[in-house]
């Protein structure tokens, strides 16, 4: 299966212009299913649909998420498509799988004290803390992607009009905005911490580490998990976190729902609608204000 799956990726790395984190994903989740049919001695040219619920049993006994079963399945469909195309298989057997419905869980997102506090860890001395600094700023100030921020090259940026033109999902473009806060923690980077990170080096990408290369989404997780041991935060918080809380506090402070699908690059309005939900704080004020025996008289 390896030589077909490595025709695979390369085929939806061309065609679909799908991020590296995603890659990964497809193939971790087709490495797996390999496995799977090897220790069970399946051939994958000739598995039916029959043979494929023995697996969905398997991955329920493995306490995986439905999303994460969702997903699994959805790699294998695509797989087992292209192989279809290709003439490799017969047909694609997983077309008759239903995907399990995704559970219904509203983002997280952090309140104006929680940013605070992250914002306030990297030491702006120090190189490293002026890029992670910036990184955490472009994160919440456009709600970008952690696959597009390590993507941003320098000639993406517009400083004077504050704008970044991004690569989003499908080798789509689209432009952002940042705000003075970023552009402030931007020039300081660009003008002190990323000149010595290049240590004479050259790079076009703005984002980089500390031997002046391009930098990592998986990098991108670990700087921000050490910044939030740094904190006394106890949620759960992923560089996706920053993109909910741009969503949620844009919508919260009366952006349409338009603006903000465009801004995020999201395809379908339904996507951004789950950012309609409000803060707790905000909700509580409507109540207190509006509901007649709610009010102190």
């Amino acid at each position: 299966m390896n030589k077909y799956l490595d025709m695979f990726l390369k085929h939806i790395k061309i065609n679909r212009g799908y991020s590296s984190y995603t890659l990964d994903n497809y193939e971790a989740d087709i490495n797996e299913f390999n496995l799977y049919l090897e220790k069970s001695n399946l051939d994958f040219k000739k598995i039916d649909y029959h043979q494929i619920k023995p697996y969905l049993m398997h991955l329920h006994d493995l306490k995986y998420k439905r999303t994460t079963i969702s997903r699994k399945l959805s790699s294998l469909r695509s797989f087992y498509k292209y192989l279809s195309k290709e003439g490799i298989v017969a047909d694609n057997p997983f077309i008759l799988v239903s995907l399990p419905k995704k559970e219904k869980k509203l983002p997280s997102f952090l309140y104006y004290n929680e940013l605070d506090d992250l914002f306030e860890v990297p030491n702006m001395d120090e190189p490293l803390g002026q890029r992670n600094r910036l990184i955490l700023e472009l994160l919440y100030a456009t709600g970008i992607r952690v696959s597009e921020l390590v993507n941003i090259k320098l000639s993406d940026i517009d400083s004077f009009n504050k704008v970044i033109t991004i690569t989003g999902k499908g080798n789509k473009m689209r432009e952002v905005l940042y705000g003075e806060y970023c552009k402030e923690y931007m020039d300081i980077y660009l003008n002190d911490g990323r000149i010595r990170l290049l240590k004479n080096k050259k790079s076009d990408h703005l984002i980089i580490n500390n031997r002046g290369d391009a930098i990592t989404t998986r990098s991108i997780r670990y700087i921000l998990n050490n910044i939030i041991k740094e904190t006394a935060l106890k949620k759960h918080i992923t560089p996706h976190t920053l993109r909910h809380t741009f969503a949620t506090h844009l919508i919260d402070s009366g952006a349409d729902l338009l603006t903000v699908q465009e801004l995020l690059g999201h395809e379908s309005l339904s996507t951004t609608q789950i950012y309609t939900h409000i803060t707790n704080e905000r909700l509580r004020n409507v109540y207190l204000k509006s509901h007649p025996r709610a009010r102190d008289e």
